[in-house]
């Protein structure tokens, strides 16, 4: 049997990532640079791309573009399907991995997201981006692929996305239960509906050449409070929240030819949470 040593090269491939410009967003880029590919830096906030899309090209001999893109438009992502279709740039590998996250800080978090106050504004927000977002990506570069018998279309899920959040790790001494922060549920929807649209995505354009798999993150260091650092340290089998950079590889392995077998899947990666 012979292994190509550039198994895992993505020399050639042109990949879109959506919400580029955040804490994981930014680590798929420099993973996928670092590999050879070309990036397609895209995200709402043209500011924080453009400053990404200079700091990476200083530092790799490819170089990667940047667009403004608000995902839950279908004219914003059209507009630069076609300025891309222009370039004669195609798109390869589809990375969705814009979302909203209500993620713990230094104080807790950010807002009362219990069930009982559900602002059902703030629900429609957290749906059209991680769900309507998706969806609408997949079906405008997914259908293209499609087209050209080729694409591979990567969702970020979360390890809730297979699992219940435990709202006990959010708990503050002192405060009544009604005015405890919680995980919204907007959030555990979203995040198990990426994981069944990755699915549907697996068997719809299998015979076109499209493949569709999806990667469940756990929680990541990120400025959390040292109580709900040691808390969740407790539900962790490796005893520890994920540095930034440990995804990149599944990155990689995903938009690679060393997946090419690979269809319909969820790439567990939560340090163990998941099976305790």
């Amino acid at each position: 049997m012979n292994i190509s040593n550039n198994l895992f090269s993505l020399e050639n491939k042109n990949i879109l990532i959506t919400g580029s410009a955040g804490l994981l967003g930014k680590m798929h880029a420099e993973a996928i640079m670092a590999f050879g590919g070309n990036v397609i830096l895209t995200d709402i906030d043209i500011e924080k791309v453009k400053n990404l899309s200079h700091d990476l090209n200083q530092k790799y001999v490819n170089q990667s573009i940047y667009y403004q893109m608000d995902i839950t438009s279908e004219q914003s992502v059209l507009n630069v399907f076609n300025e891309l279709k222009e370039k004669g740039i195609f798109v390869d590998t589809l990375i969705n991995n814009a979302a909203c996250n209500p993620a713990v800080g230094a104080v807790g978090m950010k807002a009362n997201n219990r069930l009982e106050n559900l602002d059902f504004d703030l629900w429609s927000k957290d749906l059209d981006v991680s769900l309507k977002g998706s969806v609408i990506c997949s079906k405008i570069f997914g259908t293209e692929m499609s087209k050209r018998n080729f694409g591979n279309i990567i969702n970020i899920s979360s390890d809730l996305g297979i699992i219940a959040p435990d709202q006990r790790l959010y708990y503050k001494e002192g405060l009544p239960d009604d005015q405890q922060d919680v995980k919204p549920v907007s959030y555990s929807i979203t995040k198990h509906g990426i994981i069944g649209l990755t699915k549907y995505l697996a068997t719809y354009w299998a015979d076109k050449g499209v493949r569709s798999n999806s990667i469940s993150p756990g929680g990541v260091f990120n400025n959390q409070n040292t109580l709900f650092l040691s808390n969740v340290a407790k539900k962790i089998p490796l005893g520890r929240m994920a540095n930034a950079n440990e995804y990149q590889g599944a990155i990689i392995f995903l938009c690679s030819d060393a997946s090419s077998y690979m269809n319909g899947a969820n790439l567990v990666i939560d340090g163990g949470r998941s099976i305790w």
